[in-house]
C-alpha cells in the first residue's frame, strides 16, 4: 500500500471511531423541553455609512417563544462605544421587550463590527449575539 493510501485509510479508521465515540453522548443527551426561549427582531443590523462623532441608535424586540419566564441576566457589549439597555429584564411566555442599542462612532474610519450579547436562562440559547456593522468615512468628504 502506498504512503497516501495508508494516510487515507488511517483518517477514515480515525473518523469512524470518532462518530462512533461521540454517537452515544449525542442520543443521551436529549434537548431540553418547554422552557424560555429567547429570540430577537432584526438578529442583526447594518446602519449604513455615518460621519465620526455621531451617535447611531437601534431598538430590538426580544421574545419569550418559550413556554416559561426569560429572565435577561446580563446584557453587554464589545466595546466602551456601544450601550444596550433592555426595558424589562424579565419577559413572561408570548411576551417581548424593547432592547435598546446605541452606538458612538468616536473618530473612527471605515467599516465596523459591535456586538451586543444578551445571557439569558435559556437553556438552548444561553447566550444571544446581536451583531451591529456601520461605516465611518472622513468628515472631510
Amino acid at each position: 500500500m502506498s504512503r497516501p493510501a495508508i494516510w487515507r485509510t488511517a483518517f477514515v479508521i480515525a473518523a469512524v471511531l470518532c462518530a462512533a465515540w461521540d454517537a452515544p453522548a449525542a442520543t443521551s443527551r436529549p434537548a431540553p423541553k418547554g422552557g424560555p426561549r429567547i429570540t430577537v427582531e432584526p438578529q442583526s443590523f447594518d446602519f449604513g455609512t455615518t460621519l465620526p462623532h455621531k451617535t447611531l441608535t437601534k431598538e430590538f424586540l426580544v421574545r419569550n417563544v418559550g413556554s416559561a419566564d426569560l429572565v435577561l441576566e446580563e446584557v453587554t457589549t464589545t466595546c466602551g462605544c456601544t450601550a444596550a439597555m433592555p426595558e424589562q429584564r424579565q419577559i413572561k411566555p408570548g411576551g417581548h421587550t424593547q432592547l435598546r442599542v446605541s452606538v458612538e462612532t468616536r473618530a473612527a474610519v471605515g467599516r465596523i463590527d459591535r456586538y451586543v450579547r444578551v445571557r439569558s436562562n435559556d437553556l438552548t440559547r444561553t447566550l444571544l449575539e446581536i451583531k451591529l456593522t456601520f461605516t465611518v468615512g472622513s468628515a472631510g468628504k
